[in-house]
């Protein structure tokens, strides 16, 4: 089929003021639509040649028209105050939602275009019209996506879980016992129970859009890092903390967050209260609090480089079994030859 694909980021390294996770995971996505015999054109500008200088169109299709498609993919937009709901050429005015808008006129409401919504960010409200209309599939990256909503996880290559080598991953040295990648929207609460405290204890770092650290003076925030510096600050580090908004924990909407840290051999810790917990994690790795990360931290530091911390490196790759993209590939091959459209 050829897909018509909107998305709001890159899919090299892109520039370091940007909010885009996506750049973990789309690429292989749509290495592996393409791979499965889909024809794939982006539908937004392209932002890795315009704004990072990297120039793709060699392997890669843009067109910013309309052209023929046979299904459109959304990863999908909101309203920005701000940014996206300025009039256009108005400065700092990205034109992502204006685009968005045009797309879904055209083919989805006016063409009747299969169409799958991928609500990545659960901003899509539970009483907009799209969750009713036939063409549309919505999507969430989400063990417990909402009511009509199916899961498409953030996809990670087979290759990369099967080729990891837990000892190897055990043996590197790791200057820091605790680290955080990632950006504040809506993670303070979070922050406030299971890393802060840990962290004013233990030799840190936080890496990430933090915009007011006033309540953390004594810990170490050095804003925005580039994207491959990312598998860097994880490669050495013993844990993480995986924090996620209320809206993802209540869905069992984990992050990208997850196979970033573990393929680098950072361990998880992974607060027991985000729903499906026991799907992600393994149980010696749930925290209930602040206290016990300092615990589980101190433990690691014990273990480190010997078979217990290489089998619990094991343990935490096993637990990335869902987020496979040969599983997320089959998810789409579903919807997208359904007879009816894509609605499942």
């Amino acid at each position: 089929m050829r897909i018509g694909y909107s998305f709001w980021g890159f899919l090299g390294p892109g520039i370091t003021d940007t909010p885009d996770g996506g750049r973990s995971h789309r690429r292989p996505l749509i290495d592996g639509l393409r791979a499965a015999g889909h024809d794939i054109v982006f539908l937004q500008p392209n932002r890795d040649l315009h704004e990072a200088r990297l120039d793709l169109t060699g392997h890669y299709r843009w067109d910013t028209g309309l052209p023929d498609i046979d299904a459109l993919f959304l990863e999908w937009r909101w309203p920005i105050p701000g940014r996206n709901t300025t009039g256009c050429g108005r400065p700092g005015h990205t034109c992502d939602l204006h685009r968005q808008a045009d797309l879904l006129a055209h083919y989805t409401h006016h063409l009747g275009t299969p169409t799958i919504l991928w609500d990545k960010d659960r901003q899509l409200p539970a009483t907009d019209p799209l969750r009713q209309a036939r063409n549309v599939t919505i999507c969430e990256p989400a063990l417990y996506p909402a009511p009509g909503a199916v899961p498409l996880l953030f996809p990670v290559a087979d290759e990369a879980i099967d080729t990891a080598d837990p000892a190897s991953l055990a043996a590197r040295h790791r200057r820091r016992p605790l680290v955080y990648v990632g950006n504040q929207y809506d993670r303070d609460d979070a922050f406030d129970t299971f890393f802060a405290p840990a962290a004013a204890q233990l030799p840190h770092l936080i890496a990430g859009k933090w915009s007011d650290t006033r309540r953390w003076p004594g810990l170490r925030f050095i804003g925005r890092v580039r994207f491959p510096q990312v598998a860097a600050i994880y490669a050495d580090a013993l844990a993480t903390v995986l924090l996620l908004p209320a809206r993802y924990a209540a869905a069992g909407q984990m992050t990208q967050r997850i196979f970033e840290a573990v393929l680098a051999g950072c361990v998880p810790l992974l607060p027991s209260h985000i729903r499906g917990a026991a799907a992600l994690a393994p149980s010696r790795l749930r925290v209930a609090n602040a206290t016990e990360v300092r615990h589980r931290i101190g433990w690691l530091i014990e273990v480190a480089g010997t078979g217990e911390h290489a089998g619990l490196i094991a343990e935490c790759l096993r637990h990335l079994e869902p987020f496979r993209l040969s599983t997320q590939l089959d998810v789409l091959d579903r919807l997208l030859h359904h007879p009816a459209g894509v609605r499942p």
